[in-house]
């Protein structure tokens, strides 16, 4: 059998026309494998994206169809810092992202490191916790918006029974509709997390808490001195995906307060639909949608370079 592949091998070096045309062959055969791949690609993600970024630099009203495209330069990007609704919806962006990511990985590393340490029925715990992740938002939208109910959802009962007279009316008070909708978005990703952390704590060697424990270091100790340094990279992803998440929020919002009240939990997203798909401004949509993708950018590259310093220290 070897005597025949080196004496096929022989035949192709001996004669290059032939060689070249097979592998021409397995070219053209790799690229029809891909083709529907990068033609999905090229249609779905890279067409879209360069017709934002064209469409930012013009007006146009989604219902005069293409000829009512009228180039204007910059003016939608000069208009963003002028729109009170777009700087309100901002501010609304950085509280959320601010008030769940570090909130979401710091309870998701504590519960990973509780569940990790041979907690009886983990795995309970573990698929219990993933669950809200995997189910459908609108469903514990449904949910959570039954239970928020001002005056006979289970919440403000409970509250009620403890004393408090006048409870929030959270997803209907300016005050308190943002907190109602990140603890709900909280409460959702908050098995991603555990779950992503618990499969870096899986990698840590044993036998650096057994030396720790010979040592007479404590649990908290360990937890501080091992744990935490060797789970940088996991925390490195998780803040990156968290943050990027953070700043796509739209769905909780459009079911629960559509933005309400009074703009009190509108976000970036929510007000991209809003001017592209109720007032039909796409080019000013686009815009909002660029200027999105900068902000993130920004985010993502300054907690990129902070690992990075920390790495190298």
């Amino acid at each position: 059998m070897s005597e025949r592949i080196m004496a096929r091998d022989s035949a192709a070096t001996a004669n290059p026309k032939t060689y070249w045309t097979r592998k021409r062959r397995e070219q053209w055969a790799g690229w029809v494998f891909i083709a529907p791949e990068v033609i999905g690609l090229i249609g779905l993600s890279l067409f879209p994206l360069l017709s934002s970024l064209v469409l930012s630099f013009t007006e146009w009203n989604l219902v005069g169809g293409l000829s009512a495209i009228r180039f204007n330069g910059l003016d939608n990007f000069v208009q963003l810092f002028k729109d009170d609704h777009f700087i309100l919806a901002l501010k609304n962006n950085v509280l959320f992202s601010a008030g769940t990511v570090p909130l979401t990985m710091l309870i998701g590393i504590v519960l990973a490191a509780l569940i990790h340490k041979k907690l009886y029925a983990k795995t309970f715990f573990k698929v219990a916790f993933f669950i809200p992740y995997i189910c459908s938002t609108v469903a514990i939208a449904a949910v959570w918006q039954a239970l928020y109910h001002p005056s006979k959802g289970p919440l403000n009962q409970l509250l009620m029974q403890l004393g408090i007279s006048n409870p929030p009316h959270w997803l209907v008070d300016t005050s308190y509709s943002l907190i109602a909708i990140m603890v709900i978005y909280i409460w959702q990703i908050l098995g991603y997390q555990i779950i992503i952390f618990l499969a870096g704590m899986s990698n840590i060697p044993e036998e650096l808490y057994e030396a720790a424990k010979i040592d007479g270091a404590t649990g908290i100790q360990q937890f501080r001195r091992i744990t935490l340094p060797l789970l940088g990279p996991t925390t490195f992803f998780l803040a990156i995906t968290s943050t990027i998440s953070s700043f796509k929020v739209f769905d909780l919002i459009k079911f629960l307060t559509n933005g309400g009240p009074n703009y009190s939990s509108t976000v970036i997203v929510y007000q991209i639909y809003e001017e592209g798909f109720e007032r039909f401004r796409m080019g000013y949509a686009s815009a909002m949608s660029w200027a999105l993708f900068l902000m993130i950018l920004l985010v993502t590259s300054i907690t990129w370079m902070t690992q990075s310093r920390k790495v190298h220290q």
